[in-house]
């Protein structure tokens, strides 16, 4: 008890303290909701949404349990967030604090990580087409970028493999490298002790020292109240919905990533047409990289705001473009009739199916419905490349389909217009004008891409 509760505070209790200890919450409501989430659920392509379904559907306060686990998944990156800025601006990564400080950086990773990772396992529409998309950023990385896609997918399609290993990863390898990282992250704290308000040394030796009991206890316990009356009356209120089941022949689906993603989904989008080593990779890099050596990069003593205006202004500047990028997203898609029209169709979609009744029969089939209907008459390759064409993300700059639109290159008959060797070699080795605009040579095993050919052959005459 003295261990846990004496804990000296340079400058008493502060409600700015609280923000830790939030996410340590959080992190415990994801445990306990996900472990019961998992009690039904199957990382199979025939399974997956059937039982998530079945779980959103039929159990008892399973809509509101996932609800909990998923508005919390959103919560953690608000609170991870705020207890960033919060550290940032004390200046508490000073003074011997640096491991506590790179510790922090990896759990920010990890969050992210889990996040990504549970994304898919519901397998309905909105999640398949965004992780799609979200490997494929990852195969742009330089030498190991195709390696690390396929490792994470099991192979080239997106299939129960995936499920697979995003389940192992999501429920067993993160969380445990997450209880780790926190232990050792309390650890650390411990050892360099709380930094206290951003005051000069001398200021601070004058402050009146609190123990952790009972002010901040308080503090973080009024907090961890509202976050539980915060994430229940969303769950409750506004339940999580759940999309029909991932159909990777629907090439007119518009993908769009959770709201912590939009930025970066944004961002792509100004590389698009060239420099995607430059803009996914080396410029993120550097900025993680800043980030990571803060502390070795600010090597003064001092840690008012005031008094560090180049690494408050470069934080600050960081984080506007951040939200501006995501904030563009949005007003792009409100202002494109086609986008706006096909997103509030896909979000009515979503809502005509939570209200429909629960039938184990047809949840686990990617039966085509509505626009998609027209992928039935493809044959079983056409399919195939159906789904490549989507899961290489073909339709990133070419639009559904290959239909543009939105400022997208229309790819109109070109199954007409060239034969299947033609495709063919235009796929390995693209025209320079191609290449300009973005267009990578594939590399894709033979029979993929003889699937490949064979859906532009059939559907862009």
């Amino acid at each position: 008890m003295h261990e846990g509760l004496d804990e000296p505070i340079p400058g008493g209790s502060r409600w700015a303290y609280v923000f830790g200890s939030g996410l340590l919450f959080i992190f415990i409501n994801q445990i306990v909701t996900g472990i019961c989430l998992a009690l039904y659920y199957v990382p199979s392509v025939e399974h997956a949404h059937t039982t998530v379904a079945f779980i959103q559907k039929e159990v008892w306060a399973g809509r509101f349990i996932r609800g909990l686990h998923s508005y919390g998944s959103s919560l953690m990156i608000v609170l991870l967030l705020l207890h960033l800025a919060q550290t940032f601006l004390y200046g508490a990564y000073k003074n011997r604090r640096e491991l506590l400080w790179l510790m922090g950086c990896f759990l920010f990773l990890l969050v992210f990580g889990m996040s990504f990772t549970g994304y898919l396992l519901p397998w309905d529409r909105r999640a398949y087409f965004a992780t799609a998309v979200g490997t494929n950023i990852i195969s742009e990385v330089p030498f190991v970028g195709n390696f690390l896609k396929t490792a994470l997918r099991g192979g080239v399609e997106m299939g129960t493999l995936t499920l697979s290993h995003f389940y192992v990863l999501h429920v067993f390898v993160v969380p445990a490298l997450i209880f780790g990282a926190v232990a050792a992250h309390v650890f650390l704290f411990r050892r360099a002790g709380a930094a206290g308000p951003p005051l000069r040394k001398d200021d601070r030796r004058e402050l009146p020292t609190e123990f952790f009991y009972p002010r901040q206890v308080v503090k973080d316990f009024v907090f961890g109240i509202l976050l539980i009356i915060a994430v229940g009356a969303l769950a409750f209120f506004w339940p999580v919905l759940l999309g029909p089941v991932a159909n990777p022949s629907d090439s007119t689906y518009v993908p769009r990533p959770e709201w912590y993603y939009l930025p970066a989904f944004q961002w792509l989008k100004y590389w698009r047409k060239g420099g995607l080593v430059l803009g996914i990779v080396v410029i993120p890099l550097l900025l993680f990289g800043a980030l990571i050596g803060l502390p070795f990069l600010d090597r003064s003593p001092r840690r008012r705001p005031s008094e560090r205006p180049v690494f408050v202004l470069g934080f600050l500047l960081v984080f506007a473009g951040i939200v501006f990028l995501g904030f563009q997203s949005n007003l792009e898609d409100r202002r494109d009739p086609a986008v706006r029209a096909k997103l509030q169709a896909q979000e009515k979609g979503e809502e005509e199916y939570n209200n429909a009744p629960f039938r184990p029969h047809e949840e686990g089939t990617a039966a085509l419905t509505g626009p998609a209907a027209g992928a039935a008459s493809l044959s079983p390759e056409q399919s195939k490349g159906a789904l490549l064409f989507e899961s290489e993300s073909c339709s990133a700059c070419h639009g559904a389909g290959g239909r543009g639109g939105n400022g997208l290159t229309e790819l109109s008959r070109i199954g007409g217009r060239f034969t299947d060797a033609q495709l063919t070699s235009l796929l390995r080795k693209p025209l320079p004008k191609m290449i300009e605009g973005g267009m990578q040579p594939s590399e894709l095993k033979d029979p993929d891409l003889v699937a490949l050919v064979a859906y532009l052959r059939a559907t862009l005459k």
